[in-house]
C-alpha cells in the first residue's frame, strides 16, 4: 500500500485542475502563494500551460503584456485561487477583472468549502454559496462597465479600477491605497480598452464573462511529506479560535478546557473552518477517520467532523485512519521555551516576507462582527534567508549587476508599441544600478525561500531537519555541502572540525558553490539550506538563543524548590532587562546586546515562570501562584523597567500609553543633567559669594510649584501604569491557572507529570506525553472518542441486541494525523516522531498538523502582544 504523502497529494490536486489552468493567467492570492511556494508547485504550473503566474492582491498592468510570445491571442481566461472567504476576496478578484478586458472566462477556486462559506457568522452567502458569488460578481461586474462606460465618454484615459466600488451589503471597500492605481496602470489598461470602440467594446465585454466557482481544499504549507500548517494569510489560520471571554487568551489560541465545549452560535468560525479543512483533507487522501479529542475546542471540532461524515462513506474504499485533535491550550509552556530544534532557530532567527495585505485593509480588522469574531493577523511563513548578503562580495559585483539589471528589466515590462522609450528608460536603469548610492540594493531582491520538494539524492531538507537537534543539524549540512563540492569537482582550502560545524566552515563552501550561475542553479536547495544555517549561528542570534535555555533552565530548577526562589529569580530576569535598555539608550540602539535579554523577552520568560509555578505550587488568596509581597516586587520591577524604557515595552497593555511614557523619560534626562549642572553653579558661586542666593524666595517659589506639578504628572502616570501593570497580571494568574482549569491536565497520570531536571533539551511536552500513553494503549482520561454515523446507529438501534460497537483504539490504526489547533513548533514534531519510534511500531505512518507554525516570539504575541486579549 502507498505511503502517505501529503505533498503528492496536493500535486494530484492540482493536476485535476489542469484542464481550467491551461492556457490561463492564473492568479494567486498570499496565502496560495505561500502554500505553493513550499509545495514547489511553480513548475507543475508551467507544465500544466499556465501562461503566467500573478499576485491578485497586487494585480498590475504588466500581467495582461503576453504578447512577447509570437502569434499568441491576448488573455481569455483567468483562473484565480484563493485561500480566503469569498466575500474577503471579493474587490480583489472584481479589480482582477477590471484589468483584463478581453477575458472570456473566469474560474475562482477557493480552499473553503461551501458549507463553510454558509456556516460563517455574519456570511453574506446562503447554503448555495458559489451559485450565488457566480451571479453576485457578473452582476457587479457588469455595473462596473457601465459607470466605466459613463465616464468613458468625458475621459478616455480613465481606468476601470478608478471606479471600483462595491454596494453589495456584506462586501468590503476598497480602502484608498488598494482603490487608487498609478498612471501607468491608468495609460497601459485604459488607453489599449478605448483603442478601437470603447463602449462598444465594454458592453461586449460584460455581455461575454462567464464566472465559474470551485472548492480546491488542499491549500496548506508542507515542511515534510508528512509535517504541514496552514498559510499565514488564509481563511482558517486567521479565523478566531475563541471569543472574547473568561477562559480566552488570544483569538489566536482556544479557549480553557473548563466547563461544556461550545454549541450553536458560540462556536468559533476558528472551529467550523478547520474541521471542514480536515474533513476534505482526508477525502482527498482517501482516508476514513477515526476522530479522537483531547481538549474544549478540539471536541468541538471532532464533533463537527463526526457531523459531516455519512451513511455513503462506508460503501467507498478508502483507509482508515486515526485523527487525533488537541488543544494549543492544553501545552503553553512548550511553545513558549527555546528547545534544541534546528528549525525552530532557524524561523525564529530568519526575517519574514511581508503581508500582502496590510491590517488596515482586510475585513474585520478594526471592526468585529456582531458574534465578537474578526481576522487574526499571523506572520507570514515565508522566511527570507539572505543570499543577497552572500552574493555582494566584491569577487561577485559585477555578476551582481547583471543580474539585478535582469531583474529590474522584467519587473519593468516591455511594450512593443514603445520600445523606444523602453530602451531609453533601460539605459537610465543600467546607469542607475552602475551607481554608489542604489535606491534598491540587491539583498532586497536576492533572498531565497524554502522548498518542501528539494532534496539530497532523494532525501527532502526540511524533512530531515524537523528530526534534528541544532548540533546534529549543523553537522549534516557541512556533510552535505562537502559531498556537493566533491560531486562539482570544488576544491576548498577550510580547516574541517570532525563532529562539529561553525560558521567559519560553512561561509567558504557556500561561496564556492555560489560562484557560477550553473552551480548555484543545480544546488539552490543545500545553499538556501546553509544560508539559513550560517544566518543562525550568528553571534547575535545563537548567543540570545543561548541566554534563554540557561534562563529558563534556571527556572526550571527554582520550579522545584520554592516559589520564593522562582519569584526572586523572574525578578532578576526583568531587573537585568533594564541594565540592557538603559545600555541600548545611551549607545543609540534598541536591539538587546549579545547574550544579554530584552524586557520583551523577560516578559516571556515572565510568562514561562508563572506557568510552571501554577503547576507546581498552591495558589495563594491572591489569585496567582506567588505570596502578595512576591507578586509585589515583580510589579514594581516591571513598572520600573517600563519607566526607565518605554520604547522597549511596546506591548498592547501599554497601548495609550506609550506616548507619555516616552515624554516622561525625555522630560526626565534634560532635568537631572540640569539639576546636576545647577548643582555644580551654586557650588560654584557659594565659594564666591558667601550670601549664597539671598534674596531670590520669589525664584525658588515658582520652581517649588513646577516641581510640585511635575510630582503629581509622574504619580498620575505611575498609578495608571501600575492599572495596566494589574491587568497584566490577571492574565499570568489566568497562564498560572492551566493546570487547575484544564480539565484534561487535572486528571489522571498528566496531574503528576512534573520535571524538575532543568534542562529544555530533556523535558518532554504534552505531545510526545499523550502519543506515548495512547500508542501503549494506556488509559488517557479526557480522550474523547467521536463515534461514525454508523457507530451512533450501532448505539442507538442494535446496542439494545448486544452489537454495540467497541471503541477503537489510535494505536491499532495504521495512519495517525495528529493536529494541533492552534499551532505547532518543531521541537514537538522531532518530540513525537521520538514518541513513535520508542513505541516499537515502525509501521504506522505519523502525519503531524497544526494550524501554524509557531516561535516563542509568535507565543509573546499572542498572550501579551496585539493578537492577545490582555
Amino acid at each position: 500500500m502507498a505511503l502517505v504523502d501529503v505533498i503528492k497529494s496536493c500535486h494530484d490536486s492540482i493536476n485535476q485542475i489542469s484542464d481550467h489552468i491551461e492556457g490561463a493567467t492564473l492568479y494567486l492570492d498570499g496565502g496560495c502563494t505561500e502554500s505553493f511556494k513550499f509545495l514547489g508547485a511553480f513548475p507543475l504550473l508551467l507544465q500544466l500551460g499556465v501562461q503566467a503566474v500573478c499576485s491578485l492582491e497586487k494585480v498590475s498592468p504588466l500581467d495582461t503584456v503576453v504578447d512577447w510570445k509570437p502569434n499568441f491571442d491576448p488573455v481569455r481566461k483567468i483562473v484565480i485561487i484563493t485561500s480566503r472567504l469569498l466575500s474577503d476576496a471579493h474587490r480583489y478578484i472584481l479589480r482582477c477583472l477590471s484589468a483584463h478586458q478581453d477575458v472570456h472566462h473566469c474560474a475562482i477556486f477557493t480552499s473553503v468549502s461551501e458549507i463553510a462559506h454558509s456556516a460563517y457568522p455574519d456570511s453574506p452567502l446562503g447554503p448555495d454559496a458559489f451559485h450565488e458569488y457566480e451571479s453576485l460578481l457578473v452582476l457587479d461586474y457588469e455595473e462596473l462597465v457601465k459607470k466605466s462606460e459613463t465616464k468613458s465618454k468625458q475621459s478616455v484615459d480613465n481606468s476601470l479600477l478608478e471606479n471600483l466600488t462595491l454596494e453589495d451589503e456584506g462586501w468590503s471597500q476598497l480602502g484608498p491605497i488598494e482603490g487608487s492605481i498609478s498612471q501607468i496602470e491608468a495609460r497601459s489598461s485604459a488607453r489599449d480598452l478605448y483603442e478601437d470602440n470603447p463602449v462598444g467594446h465594454m458592453e461586449d465585454v460584460g455581455q461575454k464573462l462567464v464566472v465559474s466557482v470551485h472548492h480546491f481544499p488542499m491549500i496548506l504549507c508542507p515542511f515534510s511529506p508528512r509535517v504541514f500548517v496552514l498559510p499565514s494569510e488564509g481563511a482558517v489560520a486567521e479565523a478566531y479560535l475563541s471569543a472574547e471571554h473568561e477562559d480566552s487568551l488570544s483569538p489566536g489560541l482556544p479557549p480553557l478546557s473548563s466547563g461544556s465545549p461550545p454549541d450553536g452560535d458560540d462556536i468559533p468560525p476558528g472551529a467550523t473552518l478547520t474541521a471542514h479543512f480536515l474533513y476534505h483533507l482526508a477525502s482527498k487522501m482517501d482516508l476514513k477517520m477515526e476522530i479522537f479529542s483531547f481538549g474544549k475546542l478540539s471536541k468541538t471540532v471532532g464533533k463537527i467532523l463526526t457531523d459531516m461524515s455519512s451513511l455513503y462513506d462506508v460503501g467507498r474504499r478508502k483507509r482508515s485512519a486515526g485523527l487525533l485533535l488537541i488543544d494549543r491550550t492544553l501545552d503553553l509552556r512548550t511553545p513558549c521555551c527555546h528547545g534544541d530544534s534546528l528549525v525552530d532557530r532557524i524561523f525564529s532567527s530568519l526575517p519574514r516576507r511581508e503581508r500582502t495585505i496590510s491590517p488596515t485593509n482586510i475585513k474585520g480588522s478594526h471592526t468585529q462582527s456582531k458574534h465578537g469574531y474578526g481576522n487574526l493577523h499571523r506572520l507570514p511563513l515565508d522566511v527570507q534567508i539572505p543570499l543577497g548578503k552572500i552574493l555582494s562580495e566584491e569577487d561577485s559585483a559585477k555578476d551582481n549587476i547583471r543580474l539585478l539589471e535582469s531583474i529590474e528589466a522584467f519587473l519593468c515590462g516591455w511594450n512593443s508599441g514603445t520600445s523606444h522609450a523602453q530602451i531609453v528608460d533601460l539605459v537610465n536603469l543600467s546607469a542607475k544600478l552602475h551607481s554608489e548610492k542604489s535606491p534598491q540594493p540587491e539583498t532586497e531582491l536576492l533572498n531565497g525561500s524554502f522548498v518542501a520538494m528539494e532534496n539530497f539524492h532523494g532525501t527532502p531538507y526540511l524533512e530531515t531537519m524537523l528530526d534534528r537537534r541544532m548540533k546534529d543539524g549543523t553537522i549534516l549540512v557541512k556533510k552535505w555541502l562537502q559531498e556537493t563540492l566533491r560531486r562539482e569537482k570544488m576544491a576548498v582550502s577550510v580547516k574541517m572540525r570532525p563532529g562539529f560545524a561553525t560558521k567559519s566552515e560553512l561561509q567558504p563552501m557556500i561561496k564556492a558553490l555560489t560562484k557560477s550561475q550553473s552551480s548555484f542553479l543545480r544546488n539552490k536547495g543545500i545553499i538556501q539550506l546553509a544560508a539559513a544555517t550560517l544566518f543562525t549561528l550568528d553571534e547575535l542570534h545563537s548567543s540570545r538563543w543561548e541566554a534563554f535555555t540557561s534562563a529558563e533552565k534556571i527556572l526550571s530548577v527554582s520550579a522545584g524548590d520554592t516559589s520564593q526562589s522562582l519569584a526572586a529569580q523572574i525578578g532578576d530576569l526583568i531587573n537585568k532587562s533594564i541594565l540592557v535598555g538603559s545600555h541600548g539608550q545611551k549607545s543609540g540602539k534598541m536591539e538587546s546586546s549579545e547574550g544579554l535579554l530584552s524586557f520583551q523577552d523577560a516578559l516571556l520568560l515572565t510568562i514561562t515562570g508563572y506557568i510552571l509555578a501554577g503547576e507546581n505550587f498552591p495558589t495563594f488568596g491572591s489569585g496567582g501562584p506567588f505570596s502578595w509581597q512576591e507578586e509585589h516586587l515583580l510589579k514594581e520591577a516591571i513598572v520600573d523597567a517600563v519607566l526607565e524604557n518605554p520604547a522597549m515595552a511596546k506591548l498592547k497593555f501599554l497601548d495609550g500609553l506609550t506616548e507619555e511614557l516616552e515624554a516622561n523619560i525625555n522630560k526626565i534626562k534634560p532635568e537631572e543633567a540640569k539639576e546636576e549642572s545647577l548643582d555644580q553653579l551654586k557650588l560654584d558661586e557659594f565659594d564666591d559669594d558667601q550670601w549664597g542666593n539671598w534674596g531670590d524666595e520669589d525664584v525658588d517659589d515658582d520652581n517649588n510649584n513646577n516641581n510640585k506639578e511635575h510630582v503629581y504628572g509622574d504619580m498620575q502616570l505611575k498609578l495608571e501604569l501600575r492599572d495596566r501593570v494589574d491587568n497584566l497580571f490577571k492574565v499570568l494568574h489566568k497562564l498560572s491557572s492551566l493546570k487547575r482549569r484544564n480539565i484534561p491536565l487535572r486528571e489522571g497520570a498528566f496531574a503528576l507529570d512534573n520535571d524538575f531536571s532543568g534542562d529544555p533539551s530533556t523535558s518532554k511536552g504534552l505531545l510526545y506525553k499523550l502519543l506515548t500513553r495512547v500508542l501503549g494503549k494506556y488509559e488517557v482520561p479526557g480522550l474523547d472518542y467521536h463515534s461514525s454515523t454508523v457507530g451512533r446507529l450501532f448505539k442507538s438501534g442494535f446496542g439494545r441486541f448486544g452489537l454495540g460497537q467497541v471503541k477503537p483504539s489510535l494505536a491499532d490504526q495504521n495512519v495517525i494525523m495528529v493536529f494541533v489547533i492552534g499551532g505547532i513548533n518543531g521541537h514537538e514534531v522531532r518530540e513525537a516522531q521520538e514518541a513513535l519510534s520508542e513505541s516499537g511500531k515502525p509501521d504506522i505512518e505519523l502525519i503531524i498538523g497544526g494550524t501554524t507554525l509557531l516561535t516563542p516570539d509568535d507565543m509573546l504575541d499572542l498572550l501579551l502582544g496585539n493578537s492577545s486579549y490582555i
